[in-house]
């Protein structure tokens, strides 16, 4: 297939693989470009130190197009931005903030910008902001979600009614059936985060995705609501946030309860029971062990 997404990446097919926290090292990224989608390096949780080697070594591992996912409410984001610019990058995704502050910075750099939104609202404030494509994301998504809960087969029509620049449907696609779907409603690339969180390239920890693989209907929930939502699998942990916030808990008390290292403690470190593990309702229809390529020749080969 070739659209706007292929052209405006570089690209074989109009697949993105998303830049998830613990999950999206320099080995998945380089697997799925290497296959003919595009992958991202998450910088969401590396120090700007272990960013610049995971550039370094997704360059040594692919000659493919592949990009960086950076959350802009990111503590060193200055850091960041810099060593993207020094490892001359040349495709961005940002997400978890506002594009105006960053997007006109990358683009004089070179860089192609996409920003991920979970409304037209924000969609059209990225188009006025100048990125070159929008990710629009629905609340099937895992990880951090969108407040307006809109599921993507909703939102992506009205995202393609309200811009005019590429856009990429991300949350809730897994299948060669979902990544079709998008086409119709109007998208021109799909972002998958689920299915290659859980393939052999992730760098999440296998106790996390035999978890995760062909997980059960309603076994994960949308939860942390007052902070950053977030897509939870039914554990432990996510129980005491379900109390609390029924309980009416504040901000401060999530926060508490949250602590700091719960994502690493859980995708990366598999702790199964106290660790914070996100992961979107596509995992229900993944239930074996795959790799990248796998993936993405399942969902383009006719």
């Amino acid at each position: 297939m070739t659209n706007r997404v292929c052209e405006l990446f570089g690209i074989e097919y109009p697949i993105i693989q998303g830049g998830m926290v613990w999950c999206s090292g320099w080995r998945l990224a380089a697997a799925v470009s290497n296959a003919g989608g595009l992958g991202l390096i998450g910088a969401g949780s590396m120090h700007p130190d272990n960013l610049r080697h995971h550039i370094q070594s997704c360059k040594a591992a692919t000659d493919k197009p592949f990009g960086v996912n950076v959350p802009l409410l990111y503590p060193q984001i200055e850091d960041i931005m810099k060593i993207i610019v020094e490892e001359k990058v040349s495709i961005v995704f940002t997400s978890a903030g506002s594009p105006k502050k960053w997007t006109s910075f990358l683009k004089e750099h070179g860089v192609t910008v996409a920003h991920v939104v979970s409304s037209s609202t924000f969609a059209v404030k990225c188009q006025e902001a100048g990125v070159d494509a929008v990710v629009a994301e629905g609340f099937e998504a895992g990880g951090h979600n969108g407040r307006e809960e809109t599921t993507t087969f909703c939102l992506i029509p009205n995202v393609r009614k309200a811009i005019d620049i590429p856009l990429i449907a991300a949350g809730g696609i897994a299948s060669r059936q979902s990544y079709e779907a998008a086409f119709v409603l109007g998208a021109e690339g799909v972002q998958i985060g689920t299915r290659f969180a859980l393939c052999s390239e992730s760098s999440a920890h296998p106790l996390f995705k035999e978890r995760c693989r062909g997980l059960k209907e309603g076994e994960t929930r949308l939860l942390l609501k007052k902070l950053a939502p977030a897509r939870l699998v039914d554990n432990d942990f996510s129980k005491a946030v379900e109390i609390a916030e029924n309980r009416g808990a504040s901000e401060d008390e999530l926060r508490e309860l949250l602590g700091k290292g719960r994502a690493k403690k859980g995708i990366f470190e598999g702790d199964l029971s106290e660790g914070e593990l996100e992961i979107g309702q596509a995992a229900t229809m993944v239930s074996k062990e795959e790799s990248a390529a796998d993936i993405i020749k399942d969902l383009t080969l006719k």
